[in-house]
């Protein structure tokens, strides 16, 4: 057709000078690389597969290519300033420039893809000057390492890494779109998914090239900051450069120590957790092995250390079990050594989380290589390392070896706070079997993230609930889950992508997260600290009203702490009392199933139901549980003597002994049913879980949650009913002296439960106390413990802001010190300075939004100065300002009517305190939003208020 340009893969030249091939080459044993090119005139060379060739490949790419094309790349970054004058392909006059070095020479033709069009230019390659520096100088990539057939704008590109880093890749479609647009442009690639293929190939080595550039100026401004402390060496061991570049608030400081708060709160938090949406499918075919890896850094553990610490763990536990197989273990309840809740609450939470955690749900190993990750993350939700899973569960070696791998790169007194959905399973297997060094496990403090603390036990959230648990501040531990839910757009293109490939698609996406946060961590530390002032100031009020003695309240709150954590009684003791209880309970729990069984049936045969099939199930399953209950009871009152089974009828009448266990019955399967239903809204909150394939799973959840909640609150009513008798009874001086009424729980807040809701509790329902201690009997004494508590995470949290303050001003003074370090040792090098200079006035728009967010937040320690002058911080916040209050396309809508509201004199305002003042007020009204005082932090929505360091969203 007229004005169409066809473009087809050419055939390449043969170089004038084959290599000579020697013995090694042939058998693969000594020879690293096999030109991909095949010269089928010599018999003695084999062909290769496809397999040796893309492997070949790969290492030119990594080996050869991406390092001599970083300072090239650099130079065309300059010479454009940064693409912005970037103009199309540039034609060289005349014929191509033959090389006079008497290299081996090979024309290539190559087709040019551009934002509007196609072209095609012949380039003449030889070892002195390859093709791909040739086209990287007229602002193109090429899709292979040394005769490509395609190349791509440079702006091309980069509009494609920075699309694919916010949204899911999908380099198909993209490439589909443009190869129709093209072609409606007269333009075509006959050549079937040429485009697709060689376009992600470009594309892929590119993001490494861009990666290796920036670390390369990293490297530089690093090496200048080192030379520095050289020269005034510290009197501290300081965390790796590794550590201070992941975090700065966490590892910025100049001295770690320095300020150091007398409290025991730990140096620094942090979060583990695992994943197991994002999994890697098995390969269909049954291919072994992976794709070649990747040359970037990466934040993923190494296979081999992972393994290192399996073998150790299975070492451990196996030596352990040999020693312990030859004793018995005592009936009695206990402490295990180092712990401090006895071995009953640490079975009931294993139990607990076994059978209502639904991470229960695995990734089978059968249709998954790579079943989830698992991530070691800092309080303000930066990656520190992620560890690939490969098994079918979440082990623990996974965790203990991203601890073992934080440990290696802090300071031999460092102490960490470390938040994890089991903390208390792992810090005793960790002192059961000796997986950690006691140097290590002194430094460390276990605690559970706040979502998870209603899976554990009453006394296991006493010591390991970290609103209760000293240093942690108002720290959440939920970092993981929000880095899942940023990472849940890369769950179906990994699926099926390859090992290496998954990997550097997971440490792009972590890069784009760093930018992002680094950004935000002035709004992270403003946002914290007005959240953590308005619970203290409530906290504070609340006991002032109260008008309590803090001595007397923390001594009743360790009080409580010891009995509450106290080991059961001896069961040989009185077992016969206890079978007895037992018995009663068993019988009341067995009424309960006839009532449900004959409620059932009831709706059976009335014949108004809906699902026929659902009901006759839920039917089967009531009539089973009756059975079990009832042969257990059968069982028990068979190994009964004759005494106790008359000192069962006479408990039988006690009407005081017969509602109080009752009503712990209740309130135990009102217990179960609540965190049932806590573990089944996780899959609702989590964003992360939302994709197509799981949309099934979540109307079922939901159903299922709607569908206990009238039984819920019929068991609330129940309890409340039996709570109204015992205080009755009690009243009518028929229950024992001193006996406690047991609280109600009202109807209203049981499904928004918090941390310190009587609920937990067992008041009332134990043995009658004679002179029952404060902490149980008062309510002021209660509710005062609580303030108190909330009073101290806030002072702890207050430190710990206030330190990251002065640790900002500092790290932002360092690097910025650093960058004119390397400006100055650059001299006459354009280019790098150039580079230097850009990564200068991203380190100045940082300051700028730093330095206005955290104007409330008061230092730790004084800091002389930010780093860039007042000067060109100013002439910064002007540039920043200016597109923020005067958008020139919304004046193209249309003319302003007298109705509407008027802004030309907006972007006129220049009192940058007013401005602050504005940003404060509509911050604190953002809080004030739907949000209830006593909520605490992890029960606001990440929609409302996000909890990392990024901005807030638009409402």
């Amino acid at each position: 057709m007229p004005g169409r340009k066809r473009l087809t893969q050419q055939t390449l030249s043969l170089p004038s000078a084959p290599r000579t091939v020697t013995p090694q080459d042939r058998d693969g044993t000594a020879n690293h690389f096999s030109d991909s090119l095949h010269f089928f005139n010599d018999p003695s060379i084999r062909h290769l597969t496809s397999s040796q060739k893309k492997t070949n490949q790969w290492r030119r790419w990594s080996e050869d290519v991406i390092p001599s094309l970083v300072v090239p790349y650099l130079s065309y970054m300059q010479e454009t300033s940064m693409l912005r004058y970037a103009d199309t392909v540039r034609q060289p006059h005349g014929d191509p420039v033959a090389c006079h070095a008497g290299c081996g020479t090979r024309s290539i033709k190559v087709a040019c893809v551009f934002f509007d069009s196609l072209s095609e230019i012949n380039i003449i390659a030889c070892p002195c000057y390859p093709a791909p520096l040739q086209l990287l100088r007229r602002g193109l990539f090429p899709c292979a390492p040394v005769a490509p057939s395609l190349a791509v704008d440079l702006r091309v590109l980069e509009f494609v890494r920075l699309l694919f880093i916010r949204q899911s890749p999908n380099h198909t479609a993209w490439c589909d779109a443009v190869e129709t647009f093209l072609d409606g442009m007269g333009y075509k690639l006959t050549s079937m998914h040429s485009l697709r293929r060689r376009f992600a190939n470009a594309l892929h080595w590119y993001r490494v090239l861009n990666v290796f550039a920036r670390e390369h100026i990293s490297i530089l401004i690093a090496d200048t900051r080192k030379d520095k402390i050289r020269v005034q060496p510290m009197a501290v061991e300081q965390p790796t450069e590794y550590l201070r570049s992941r975090c700065p608030l966490c590892f910025g400081a100049n001295d770690w120590q320095k300020a150091k708060d007398s409290r025991s709160m730990p140096d620094i938090i942090v979060c583990v957790d695992a994943c197991f949406t994002q999994k890697r499918s098995t390969n269909a075919r049954g291919a072994d092995g992976h794709d070649p890896p990747n040359p970037t850094p990466s934040f993923f553990l190494p296979k081999d250390d992972v393994q290192a610490m399996e073998e150790f763990v299975q070492r451990c536990r196996g030596e352990r079990r040999r020693a312990r197989a030859s004793r018995t273990e005592p009936e009695e309840d206990r402490y295990e050594k180092g712990m401090s809740v006895p071995v009953s609450v640490l079975d009931g939470c294993g139990e607990s989380f076994t059978a209502a955690d639904e991470k229960r749900e695995k990734a089978s190993t059968r249709f998954f290589t790579d079943t989830g990750l698992m991530a070691l993350l800092c309080r303000h939700d930066r990656v520190l390392w992620i560890a690939n899973l490969t098994s079918a569960g979440e082990k623990q070696h996974y965790s203990l070896a991203l601890l073992d791998r934080l440990f290696k790169h802090l300071p031999p007194q460092m102490t960490v706070g470390l938040l994890y959905d089991i903390g208390c399973q792992l810090e005793r297997s960790c002192r059961k079997w000796s997986l950690l060094d006691e140097s290590i496990l002194s430094r460390l403090t276990f605690a559970v993230a706040v979502f998870h603390a209603y899976g554990h036990q009453w006394p296991c959230q006493l010591i390991y609930h970290p609103r209760k648990c000293e240093g942690f501040g108002l720290s959440d531990g939920e970092g993981c889950e929000r880095l899942w839910s940023s990472l849940k757009q890369l769950i179906p293109p990994l699926r099926v992508s390859g090992f290496n490939q998954r990997l550097f698609v997971l440490d792009t996406q972590i890069r784009h997260l760093d930018a992002r946060s680094l950004q935000g961590f002035g709004h992270w530390l403003h946002r914290h600290w007005i959240h953590c002032q308005t619970k203290k100031n409530a906290a504070l009020d609340n006991l002032q009203d109260l008008d309590l003695d803090e001595d007397m309240l923390r001594a009743e709150w360790k009080a409580q702490i010891a009995h509450q954590t106290r080991p059961a009684p001896r069961q040989s003791r009185n077992k016969a009392a206890e079978v007895i209880t037992t018995l009663l309970a068993l019988e009341k729990t067995l009424d309960a199933h006839d009532a449900s069984v004959r409620e059932l049936e009831a709706r059976l045969h009335g014949g108004h139901v809906d699902n026929v099939v659902e009901l006759n199930l839920q039917l089967v399953d009531a009539r089973s549980r009756r059975t079990k209950v009832t042969n257990t009871i059968r069982h028990r009152r068979a190994a009964l003597g004759v005494e106790d089974k008359a000192e069962l009828e006479k408990m039988k009448r006690d009407v005081y002994l017969t509602a109080r266990l009752n009503a712990r019955a209740v309130k135990t399967r009102i217990w179960d049913r609540l965190r049932q239903r806590k573990f089944e809204l996780e899959r609702l909150e989590r964003s992360y879980r939302a994709s197509i394939n799981t949309e099934k799973l979540h109307a079922n959840t939901q159903h299922s949650i709607k569908r206990r909640e009238p039984g819920i609150l019929k068991l609330v009513s129940t309890y409340n009913g039996l709570c109204s008798q015992i205080q009755s009874l009690i009243r009518q001086r028929r229950a024992p002296p001193f006996a406690i009424p047991p609280h109600s729980i009202p109807r209203d807040g049981i499904f928004q439960l918090d941390v310190d809701d009587n609920i937990w509790q067992d008041i009332g329902l134990d043995d009658a106390t004679v002179n029952p201690p404060a902490w149980l009997s008062d309510e002021a004494v209660r509710n005062g413990i609580r303030s108190q508590l909330e009073v101290d995470r806030c002072l702890e949290e207050e430190a710990r802001l206030m330190r990251e303050r002065s640790v900002m001003q500092e790290w932002m003074l360092t690097e910025w010190e650093g960058i004119q370090g390397a400006l100055t040792n650059a001299g006459s090098d354009v280019v790098l300075a150039f580079h230097l200079a850009s990564r200068a006035d991203e380190l100045v728009n940082i300051c700028v939004a730093w330095r206005r967010k955290v104007q409330c937040v008061p230092c730790a320690w004084s800091v002389d100065r930010w780093g860039p002058s007042d000067e060109i911080l100013l002439r910064a916040t002007h540039e920043q300002v200016q597109p923020s209050f005067r958008d020139e396309d919304d004046q193209s809508v249309g003319p302003v009517g007298e109705d509407d509201e008027g802004d030309s004199d907006y972007g006129e305002i220049g009192d940058d305190e007013l401005m602050d003042a504005i940003e404060d007020i509509a911050l604190v009204d953002e809080y004030r939003y739907d949000i209830d005082p006593d909520d605490d932090l992890d029960d606001i929505e990440d929609d409302f208020m996000p909890s990392s360091p990024t901005r807030c969203p638009t409402r």
